[in-house]
């Protein structure tokens, strides 16, 4: 515990009570509360009572929190209101606001900032605030100043900085379950530094601590420097140096402060969630104890509005630390409910709801030091201060302000940390236009103040919290040098909005007269540009390329140079100039890729104003409009639109004449030019044309707003109606109207198989098509043409609507031709006709009576029939009626069938779809075959025929799509048999009999299922409900629901069992049921798996046990099932072992419900309750994991685990105590605590009163001397052993002792006090430990002092040996106690090699040698060398080719190639194995052919084997591999080699012809002397000397040459020849001089 005087840490306040007193009397006097006002602690009132109102008003003043109370240094709870670059804005108690500057966030992130001011470049670990703070998180931060503005308000700055923030913690203070601030410091591989602010202890927070928060966060995959967290203190380490931290959202939530947690007046923080009493009420709050010494209020604001009248003293309630005084210690709380768990959010405000007026809100109450509590219209509560009451302080009616008066005020603000609105009843604020950033918007025209002149423009203040800035470009239409010559601060301006930014409070006016008093539309985004707007703009650029415009928002558009006036301008930037407003026209916009074509042209009549007011006219009013013919092409028609009087032309396409292709063809045929064409709208403009279309279908879609304008707005799933575009080998395109373009892939085109695309859609047809996937970045769109994906389902409707559109439109183009009096069929034409073959013959020229059967205009054939039965019709139909009929003709989209009976015509539609285009030989109608159809139409239509569509008959000739289709085409004839209902009564027949429902035969092609809950009205609990039926019994059911069941061609009923059973239900109670089970459709199951709560019981039956899952499954209902996991089945072992056995299946159960399961889509039940795991309950439970010598770990019910302690298995000791468990036995458990269960019978059954031979041991002072007691070997030392007895039983005071394996004792007073075996229950021990034992027991104290002396004096000379510096090593300990003093060490690795090498065993050496690679630093790279090259010979000698090769490979790829390669030449030369050498010493040649060293090794290889000849081919080769200047360097080597193992003629004449070519390479002239002096007689080595001096050098060399001659003479000549020697040298030195002189 804390002492008293850190809990007060202010002198005076609290005198430091005696010991012994209870704390009640100390909260009396405790006047940490009373302080009347933080501002002057000095005035306090030590009594309690009311003494008049001006005690109350200055009372009053410690409740609410004034700015002026505010001081620095105070600790407050913040929530983040707004986030921008620089700063966070933060939401204060009581309505106050204040901001964090970016530099205040933390110390890593401060640093970030500076590194990235200082590089001048961005840095990647650095992010932005929004990145990392969000609005509405609570904050703990700490005022640093108070700066009070030029207007009287004070802006409050504030840090969130763990280090100011936990300035009050020490390493100390810090306990386990403390949450206090902190910032991420660093991101690790394994989770995060945080640095909360305390010096001298490290906090880390693991990954697997901030998954969740991470997920739930939102802000990317981890957590980023400077980020603020609300930790939680898992674990303390090293006296709180390193804490383990959590900012898991349900671990923070969990926390609560308690005593145990140390904190103090000086260190606590706000955030804090705490157990308070209330100690005292107050009208403006109340006091409240907590953390059992302190002392806090909460203000009216922060109590819970719900429970504010019902507070009374001595309640303990929750609460949460708001704000702590730095001098006066006054603790602020609240009670909101927002706030009680810790890491919670505040309630937002509704974002319409800021600024609104409200008529009548309702004083709750006043308070006259601060302002008004009001009621809200919608139950909120809302606070408005004095001063926004009334207009003036001399205004203000304070009797205006009783509770329940209503007055008209408008929300201001909003306080997130009292979850309050602020209101303003001032009429200037109620009647303001605008209040705050968002009210504004682009293109509003505003009144403002200048405030200031800048270089880059004029700040104006719009409103209150409301400032603009106007470019120095907008201060006036033209460019203004002085502009404080214009404008004076204060003056009041007129401005119109260019942009507005709400979220980063920015807002660009303008000043400029022509856009100020434009009365043009507004121009403020880029879809608004519509072909033909004229606007006003500015210029930004003017360039040869054109000028660029921008208008409201940022919108900016290109007017080409050919559009800057009627005249051509060269130069248009002298044209124009920089900020100039003129009008303008669009010409086209791409809103997508902001993409503006403007134009100054606005008067001349040209193609452009035209085109684009016609578009404006039609494209954007989707105006169907008539057309006239001017032209006829092939490919279709160029028209000229009527309704326009500049007769704009535009273009139809053939195939956008009609929906069917052969009667576009016939339309076409049929027009001629002067004809007007009604009915056409608008398509799409490409290039200079307008596209118009007839085809009804697209039409219809626009008209009824099922098209995308756009890309953005295509949806996967959408059916959209368009026109194949272009058929490709890979699939078709589709175009919609607007100009979005489709591909459908081949694979999606049909539900048949695709060989050909041609074959199934031709270009221009239309379609329906469904959108698949999109490709946003692309912008591609994946589409889908399978009539079973975009059919309605109907296809019986569908086919018939396409028929009747098809002679709808021939009956157009019939009336047409009527118009124009033409006929179709010219008389100059043949009319070739067509018969239907009969029996008799038919000669040539007779006449015959025939039958039209079909007329074909395009290719003016008419069809006709002969057959007898035709002729002879006999009227006589109902409409929907079905009938038999003979196919008589077939055309591209109907066939011409007869009806049996009548003999009448009847048209019948080959597709039901726009898009079933293809159909198998098979599949195809054919003439004479038998359909059956359904007519559709009573009266023949204008062409001749009825109409009518293929009935069920026709099953085999339609492609079986899918199921649904399929039912549709059977028609209605089911429908009409089967017209049942839910809530019929039928009867029906039990075909089968199943655990948990029963099959109904209703008739041949109905069948229903009743469910077990459905049969009796009472189900006796073990009863099986189904049994009660028989296979072939009648029942009376009553339909309660259908069900579509994919592989039936009938629909299911489920029924509910009635009266058979001999129960009469009341009528009432059957039809509420009934609505009740309307909606037992498959998907609302999941729905009404909602309907149970947890803890209802329900009845359920049977299904199955499953033995894999080891879970019960029932069914509820038809559609709800449930599962019992097996340790929910009973509180009985018995049961649980053969569950199989007891329950049965289709047997009723009475179960509960617990919830649902993970998926959601089963109930999750339990037969015994709901399970409780508190302490003391029984519970069943099954073996986990069997643990040795430790115990069991069992699953308990409702997916808990505990764990069993090997003393709890048993009452009475046992040899074997884990014998009887497996994994998988079901035991029963008692629960101990949270985390053990107990497996003792006589805790089990208490009523046992067997005597308990061993007594649970809880702690050390249930050990009495003398006790029996028992317990199970733990570890065994020389000098005693360890038991484990129930518990843990350790003395309370004695220290941990080391255990050291020898030389050591316990002393003997504690010796005494282990409790040894009895040695009848001892497990296993041998005798010869129980006679140590009892010697133990028997020596003296002297014998024990001389054994300990016997002892030392041996370790002593272990000791000494081992440190002898001469001692050789001696066994493998010894090297490995080397290698482990000098790792880096080759020698010792070697050596150690050696050692094992010596005794044949070769593994061990290869051992050592890995060891050694692995031990070796990688920076020694030598020492490593040296092991490889010790592997090498190891491998060489005692290893095979391969192995060696292999280790070869290895150290080739680990060290330098080369000083490998040369190590293995030399091996293999030095163990003869000359031919591997040859080969490698090749291989290196090739490999280094460079390297001067590889060949001059070669060489001494080759001369070794006294292979001269080679060695000369050898140098003839080297010299042409390597670079000229190694050349004489080379030679000279190959010469030296010579002259030692080789050819020393040959040598010299090398040393020759050198040097005649390079007589001054000094250096070769000094190796062929030494050489010659070791190999050459004196005469030679005299004449190479005298060539020598001869020579013209430097006299530095020359010098060098003589001295050596003269050292030479002095040795080996005589005093003559020294003479000479000296002789010459002087004639040397003369003649130089004299030439000098010269």
């Amino acid at each position: 515990m804390a002492s008293m005087e850190e809990n007060f840490p202010r002198g005076g306040i609290q005198k430091k009570p005696a010991e012994g007193k209870t704390p009640k009397p100390k909260l009396e006097k405790d006047n940490l509360f009373d302080v009347q006002h933080e501002e002057k602690p000095q005035k306090r009132k030590r009594s309690q009572k009311d003494q008049g109102k001006q005690q109350e008003s200055k009372k009053s003043m410690v409740f609410f929190l004034l700015s002026q109370a505010l001081s620095e240094g105070m600790l407050l709870l913040g929530c983040i209101k707004e986030v921008t670059d620089y700063e966070l804005a933060v939401s204060l108690p009581n309505g106050l606001s204040g901001f964090v500057p970016v530099t205040q966030i933390s110390d890593a992130y401060g640093k970030l900032l500076t590194k990235q001011v200082a590089q001048g470049e961005l840095l990647e670990e650095l992010n932005s605030l929004p990145d990392m703070f969000s609005p509405g998180t609570l904050v703990r931060c700490i005022v640093t100043s108070i700066e009070k503005g030029d207007d009287g308000r004070r802006s409050v700055k504030l840090s969130i900085d763990p280090k100011k923030v936990n300035k009050g913690l020490n390493s100390t203070a810090l306990a386990a379950g403390m949450l206090l601030s902190g910032s991420v410091m660093s991101v690790e591989d394994h989770g995060y530094l945080i640095d909360i602010g305390v010096t001298g202890t490290h906090a880390f927070l693991p990954n697997q601590k901030a998954k969740t928060y991470i997920k739930a966060l939102k802000k990317g995959p981890d957590l980023k420097i400077g980020q603020n967290l609300n930790c939680l203190i898992v674990e303390v380490k090293n006296e709180g140096r390193v804490v383990c931290l959590s900012v898991d959202r349900s671990e923070v939530a969990a926390s609560i402060a308690t005593e145990r947690q140390n904190w103090t007046l000086s260190n606590l923080l706000p955030g804090l969630v705490v157990k308070a009493r209330v100690q005292k009420l107050a009208p403006l709050g109340m006091k409240l104890t907590f953390l059992s010494y302190f002392t806090g209020i909460v203000d009216f604001m922060h109590m819970d509005p719900e429970k504010s009248m019902s507070y009374s003293p001595d309640q303990v309630v929750r609460a949460c630390v708001l704000s702590v005084h730095p001098t006066s210690r006054v603790v602020r709380l609240t009670l909101l409910p927002s706030f009680l768990h810790a890491g919670g959010a505040p309630r937002q405000l509704p974002g319409q709801r800021m600024g609104a007026v409200l008529e009548e809100a309702t004083v709750k109450a006043f308070y006259k030091q601060f302002g008004a509590v009001f009621e809200l219209d919608d139950g909120t509560l809302a606070f408005a201060r004095l001063k926004h009451l009334s207009k003036t302080r001399k205004s203000f009616k304070p009797g205006a302000f009783k509770e329940g008066y209503k007055h008209k005020c408008r929300i201001i603000d909003y306080s997130l940390m009292d979850e309050m609105c602020i209101v303003s009843l001032k009429h200037q604020i109620i009647e303001a236009q605008f209040l705050q950033y968002q009210d504004i918007h682009t293109g509003d025209v505003v009144q403002g103040k200048v405030l200031s002149l800048k270089p880059i423009g004029m700040q104006v203040k719009v409103a209150d919290g409301i400032r603009g800035l106007v470019p120095s470009l907008h201060l006036s239409d033209v460019i203004l040098k002085q502009p404080e010559k214009k404008y004076n601060i204060g003056d009041e301006v007129k401005c119109r909005v260019l942009e507005c930014n709400p979220e980063g409070k920015k807002l660009i006016l303008t000043l400029k007269k022509s856009l100020v008093q434009s009365k043009l539309p507004v121009l403020s985004n880029y879809e608004d540009a519509k072909p033909g707007l004229i606007t006003h703009g500015f210029v930004v650029c003017a360039r040869e390329f054109g000028c660029i415009m921008k208008f409201y928002n940022d919108v900016k558009g290109l007017v080409p140079k050919n559009e800057l006036g009627s005249e051509p301008i060269s130069c248009p930037d002298k044209v124009f100039y920089e900020g100039q407003v003129l009008k303008v026209m669009v010409l086209k916009c791409e809103p997508q890729q902001e993409r503006l074509l403007l134009s100054f042209k606005l008067t001349s009549k040209d193609y452009f104003k035209n085109t684009w007011n016609v578009i404006s006219v039609y494209f954007f009013s989707f105006q169907i409009v008539d057309v006239k013919i001017c032209k006829k092409k092939d490919n279709g028609l160029e028209v000229s639109i009527l309704e326009d009087e500049d007769n704009v032309v535009a273009w139809i396409p053939m195939l956008h004449l009609s929906d069917f292709v052969a009667t576009s063809k016939l339309l076409w045929q049929s027009l001629q030019e002067g004809d007007v064409l009604p009915r056409v709208m608008y398509l799409s403009d490409k290039g200079e044309n307008i596209i118009l279309s007839r085809k009804s279908a697209v039409i219809s879609a626009v008209q009824e707003e099922q098209v995308v304008r756009s890309f953005s707005e295509i949806q996967p799933g959408m059916l959209l109606t368009g026109y194949v575009r272009n058929v490709m080998p890979f699939g078709v395109f589709v175009e919609f109207p607007f100009g979005v373009t489709g591909l459908a892939p081949k694979v999606s085109m049909s539900d048949k198989f695709v060989t050909d695309t041609k074959d199934h859609f031709v270009v221009g047809q239309t379609v329906i098509a469904k959108v698949m996937s999109i490709d946003e970045e692309k912008q591609r769109v994946l589409l889908n043409l399978k009539v079973s994906e975009c059919s309605s389902g109907d296809s019986a409707a569908e086919s018939f609507a396409l028929l009747n559109q098809y002679f709808k439109e021939l009956k157009e183009i019939k009336d047409l031709l009527k118009r124009g009096k033409r006929l179709i069929l010219h008389c100059h034409q043949d009319i070739i006709s067509l018969f239907s073959f009969v029996d008799k013959k038919i000669a040539r020229g007779e006449k015959r009576k025939a039958l039209i059967l079909h007329v074909d205009a395009l290719k003016c054939e008419v069809y006709v029939s002969l057959r007898e039965e035709l002729l002879k019709q006999k009227p006589k139909r109902v409409k929907n009626s079905q009938h038999s009929a003979v196919v008589q003709h077939i055309t591209e989209h109907f066939a011409v069938a007869s009806l049996l009976e009548t003999a009448q015509l009847a048209a019948v539609p080959i597709a039901c779809h726009f898009n079933d285009t293809f159909r198998f030989d098979s599949e195809k109608l054919r003439v004479g075959q038998t359909v059956s159809v359904t007519l559709k139409a009573v009266k023949e239509n204008h062409h001749g025929v009825l109409l009518a569509v293929q009935g069920p008959a026709k099953k085999n000739v339609f492609v079986r799509v899918r199921n649904e289709s399929e039912t549709a085409l059977e028609e209605m004839l089911p429908a009409v048999k089967h017209s049942l209902s839910p809530g019929d009564l039928v009867t029906g027949t039990v075909k089968s009999v199943k655990p948990t429902h029963v099959t109904v035969a209703i008739d041949d092609k109905l069948t229903g299922s009743i469910h077990a809950s459905r049969i009796l009205d009472e189900v006796p609990i073990g009863s099986f409900p189904t049994s009660t039926l028989k296979t072939g019994q009648k029942v009376t059911a009553r339909v309660i629901g259908g069900r579509d069941v994919n592989t039936h061609r009938w629909e299911i009923m489920l029924l509910l069992l009635e009266e058979c059973t001999g129960g009469n239900r009341p009528k009432l109670e059957i039809e509420g049921e009934f609505t009740a089970m309307l909606n037992l459709k498959e998907e609302n199951s999941l729905k009404e798996l909602g309907l149970y709560n947890v803890g209802q019981t329900i009845t359920c039956f049977v299904k199955k046990y499953n033995m894999l899952k080891n879970w019960l499954e029932v069914e509820v209902g038809p559609d709800i099932r449930g599962r019992v996991p097996l340790l929910l089945l009973s509180p009985n072992t018995k049961v649980l072992k053969h569950p199989e056995k007891v329950f049965k299946n289709g047997q009723a159960i009475s179960a509960t419900v617990t919830g649902t399961d993970a998926s959601g889509t089963n109930l999750c039940l339990s037969l015994t309750g709901i399970p409780s795991l508190e302490q003391g309950t029984i519970s069943v439970g099954m073996v986990m994991k069997v643990t040795p010598h430790t115990g069991l770990t069992i699953a308990l019910p409702g997916g808990k685990t505990g764990k069993v302690s090997i003393f709890h298995l048993n009452d009475t000791y046992t040899e074997d105590p884990l014998g009887n468990f497996k994994v998988g036995k079901i035991v029963r458990s008692v629960i101990t605590s949270a985390l053990t269960c107990n497996l003792f019978s006589f805790r089990l059954n208490p009523k046992i009163n067997s005597k308990v031979e061993d007594i649970e041991i809880e702690s050390i002072k249930d050990v009495k001397k003398g006790q029996l007691v028992r317990g199970y070997v733990k570890s065994i030392s020389p000098s005693g052993h360890f038991l484990s007895s129930s518990e843990q039983v350790k003395k309370p005071s004695e220290a941990p002792r080391l255990q050291v394996s020898m030389g050591f004792t316990w002393d003997e007073d504690n010796a005494m006090d282990i409790p040894v075996l009895d040695q009848k229950e001892e497990s296993s021990e041998s005798e010869e430990e129980e006679d140590t034992q009892s010697k133990l027991k028997k020596r003296t104290k002297k014998e024990k002092e001389l054994e300990k002396q016997k002892k030392e004096k041996e370790l002593c000379k272990v000791e000494a040996a081992l440190m002898d510096p001469s001692r050789q090593p001696q066994s493998a300990d010894d090297f490995d106690r080397l290698v482990l003093g000098s790792p880096n060490s080759s020698i010792l690795w070697l050596q150690y090699m050696a050692f094992h090498l010596q005794a044949t065993e070769i593994e061990k050496a290869r051992a050592v040698a890995e060891r050694a690679l692995k031990t070796i630093s990688f920076r020694e790279e030598q020492e490593k060398l040296n092991v490889w090259v010790a592997l090498l010979n190891l491998e060489n000698m005692y290893g095979t080719e391969e192995t060696l090769m292999k280790v070869f490979e290895r150290a080739v790829q680990y060290n330098e190639p080369l000083k490998v390669f040369q190590h293995l030449c030399d091996i293999y030369a030095s163990s003869e194995k000359y031919k591997q050498a040859e080969e490698l010493y090749q291989t290196m040649l090739k490999r280094f052919r460079q390297e001067k060293s590889v060949w001059l090794k070669y060489a001494s290889f080759l001369l070794k084997q006294g292979q001269a000849e080679a060695t000369h081919r050898l140098l003839e080769r080297a010299l042409k591999a390597l670079p000229t200047k190694e050349h004489v360097d080379v030679i000279s080597k190959f010469a030296q080699l010579e002259f030692h193992s080789g050819d020393t003629e040959h040598a010299r004449a090398l040393f020759e012809s050198t040097l005649s070519s390079y007589p001054k390479r000094t250096d070769v002239w000094s190796i062929y002397m030494d050489i010659m002096i070791k190999h050459g007689s004196q005469k030679e080595v005299r004449d190479i000397f005298e060539r020598v001096i001869h020579l013209s050098l430097a006299p530095k060399k020359m010098k060098f040459f003589f001295k050596r001659y003269l050292d030479y003479e002095k040795k080996f000549g005589t005093a003559e020849s020294v003479l000479a020697v000296k002789r010459a040298a002087l004639e040397y030195v003369e003649t130089k001089s004299s030439l000098a002189d010269t």
